[in-house]
């Protein structure tokens, strides 16, 4: 038994039953141990799929016989309701559109007395140097506002990051310890405005981690999560 995720792409028309009716069909002839089964239901495609802009998503997580799974594809494949589905192996990634993310280092406590309270004179210290930091970078934000012109209008595409030399840089914020190519939101941080995968040597990401962007954002496609091109206005 191998750990399986199933993504399926049903007719958006079907309603929960019919959907929960097809679904044990399926898995009737994948067989195995289901453990998670998550209904997004009638979602947008990011592009027409049959000549149809709605599909209704299903997650399933199954642990099944790679045996099953020739005679599984072929009968979603003979199926009329079955707009796209994918299989990949279960790496641990979460049914919702969401990354698995490091934990931030706690802050560490302020050193205390024998009596439990902080020592009054470290406390004085660091109450006076952040003063006078705050001081400092306020005299310095304000110099700099009164030289710099305004700042244009942020565009509504996907936001910009500014690095040295205009570059953009990676995202800010926790270490991304396992990428959910159903992370839409994680993902269009690293495209471009017309929704090509941005290079490591703009992102600032590690080989590996480029690697499972590049394949993320492959299945976001093929899923209709994400588009393969940006349609423009004129």
């Amino acid at each position: 038994m191998r750990p399986y995720e199933i993504v399926y792409v049903l007719d958006s028309a079907l309603e929960r039953e019919a959907v929960d009716g097809k679904l044990d069909s399926f898995h009737a002839v994948l067989g195995g141990e289901i453990t998670a089964i998550d209904h997004w239901g009638v979602r947008q495609l990011a592009y027409p799929i049959r000549k149809s802009k709605t599909g209704y998503y299903v997650i399933v997580h199954v642990s099944a016989d790679p045996v099953a799974l020739p005679e599984f594809e072929r009968l979603l494949k003979l199926d009329e309701e079955t707009m796209r589905y994918l299989i990949v192996l279960n790496e641990g990634q979460p049914t919702s559109g969401a990354s698995v993310l490091a934990d931030r280092p706690a802050v560490k406590a302020p050193e205390e007395s024998g009596d439990g309270e902080a020592e009054p004179e470290a406390e004085a210290e660091a109450e006076a140097e952040a003063g006078e930091q705050a001081a400092e970078e306020e005299e310095a934000g304000e110099a700099e506002a009164a030289d710099e012109p305004e700042a244009p209008p942020q565009s509504s595409g996907p936001p910009e990051f500014s690095g040295a030399r205009g570059r953009r840089r990676r995202h800010e914020g926790p270490p991304i310890v396992l990428l959910n190519y159903k992370d839409v939101t994680t993902l269009a941080r690293f495209l471009t405005e017309q929704g090509k995968i941005l290079p490591k040597r703009t992102t600032k990401v590690t080989a590996r981690f480029q690697r499972q962007l590049g394949t993320a954002i492959k299945r976001a496609r093929f899923l209709a999560l994400l588009p393969y091109i940006r349609d423009h206005e004129g």
